[in-house]
């Protein structure tokens, strides 16, 4: 009979743990979608502008275009240490990422033809 509680409460003890961490993973997402949402606002006109003023042969109009969206802000791991960070834009069919850290913006005409 001891043996059945003890089993039982370690049951409990492990779904309230799974529920806790459940818990707390949802709000951890929560609060990172609020952090990148609020990233994405800051940084969208500064990217916009670099993009627009970046030397390209293709020319990126942000501001008059037929067909604009954000893809948003990406991040791509080099290596252990480096973590590159991305902000994607695409007006008519022309992809600008804006590096936030550099300040610099670059033009691709192909989403499949940037590195």
């Amino acid at each position: 009979m001891t043996f059945q509680r003890i089993v039982v409460a370690l049951l409990v003890l492990i779904v309230a743990g799974l529920g806790a961490i459940g818990y707390f993973e949802w709000r951890m997402a929560a609060q990172v979608r609020t952090l990148k949402a609020f990233v994405e606002g800051y940084v969208f006109n500064e990217a916009v502008m670099a993009c627009e003023q970046a030397k390209s042969s293709t020319p990126f109009k942000w501001n008059g275009g037929k067909s604009t969206s954000v893809i948003g802000l990406n991040s791509v791991k080099l290596d252990k240490y480096t973590v590159s960070a991305s902000y994607t834009l695409v007006a008519d069919g022309v992809y600008c990422d804006y590096d936030p850290i550099k300040r610099k913006a670059e033009i691709g005409s192909s989403f499949l033809e940037r590195e």
